[in-house]
């Protein structure tokens, strides 16, 4: 029981830091078998494991089955034949049944400056449920205070701080930083990652600029499907915490790759 309640803190940690993982359950074992029903592990995404199903070479296809479910984000009930003719090249005349949970956030939302829209983006990712890190060199503005519920908070130029926020293909960069050159930089360094979404703040004709200035060295937003500038759905509204749902809101939409139109129209 001791074993079961580390395993499930753990999980917890691991949800609490955005960290994808498996929680992996024994539901039903036949025969002979190395562990019985109730038996728990939790394999995170890079294949590290806290507790066993077993070990061996059914607790290794167990482990690689997790993975590919963290992956895919989707879990579900598979079965372990260990007989000679099985699915796993044991001899141990059983058959085991797990269930694999998977606890994954769809995607981290990256935010490039920790004014007051910033602050207002956060708040909005805490409410839907989507972790967040913050970046900005102004210590008095990017401090656990203000972001009391960030995964990480990068006290350092914030296109500087792309390259430490490890910046992925789950990424959802948003830049609203205090100057026009910053965010400037921040799309530059922004580019050549695989970030999932870039989303810029400004006006048009300061992003025709910032384009401009990015097509002399060869850069090219404007052809890039994941730049998004000006950000935000037109809601209206200006206000800090305004701005900051349109912008959340077009988030949404992209990753899910809805078209925003209304639900009572369906």
């Amino acid at each position: 029981m001791k074993d079961q309640k580390n395993i499930i803190k753990l999980l917890a940690e691991a949800i609490d830091a955005g960290r994808g993982a498996a929680f992996v359950t024994v539901i039903e074992v036949g025969g002979s078998t190395p562990r019985d029903a109730g038996a728990r592990m939790l394999v995170y995404a890079d294949g590290s494991i806290e507790g066993t199903v077993g070990g061996g070479t059914v607790e290794a296809l167990v482990i690689k089955k997790a993975v590919d479910c963290v992956k895919k984000g989707e879990g579900g009930k598979f079965a372990f034949d260990l007989k000679p003719k099985g699915n796993t090249g044991m001899i141990c005349m059983g058959k085991m049944e797990v269930f694999i949970d998977v606890y994954k956030n769809p995607f981290k939302v990256l935010i490039l400056g920790a004014g007051h829209v910033g602050v207002k983006i956060a708040e909005a990712c805490r409410l839907a449920g989507y972790p967040y890190i913050v970046a900005d060199d102004r210590r008095e503005f990017a401090n656990s205070e203000r972001f009391p519920g960030a995964l990480e908070i990068i006290t350092e130029p914030p296109h500087k701080a792309v390259a430490a926020a490890g910046v992925d293909a789950e990424t959802y960069a948003v830049i609203v930083t205090r100057g026009h050159s910053l965010d400037k930089e921040c799309l530059e360094a922004l580019l050549p990652t695989k970030a999932a979404y870039i989303g810029m703040i400004g006006s048009k004709d300061k992003v025709g600029e910032i384009f401009r200035l990015l097509g002399k060295k060869k850069l090219f937003p404007f052809k890039d499907h994941r730049v998004h500038s000006p950000i935000g759905l037109n809601l209206g509204g200006k206000a800090p915490g305004e701005i900051a749902v349109s912008i959340l809101a077009e988030i949404i939409k992209f990753h899910y790759k809805r078209d925003a139109g209304h639900m009572r129209l369906r």
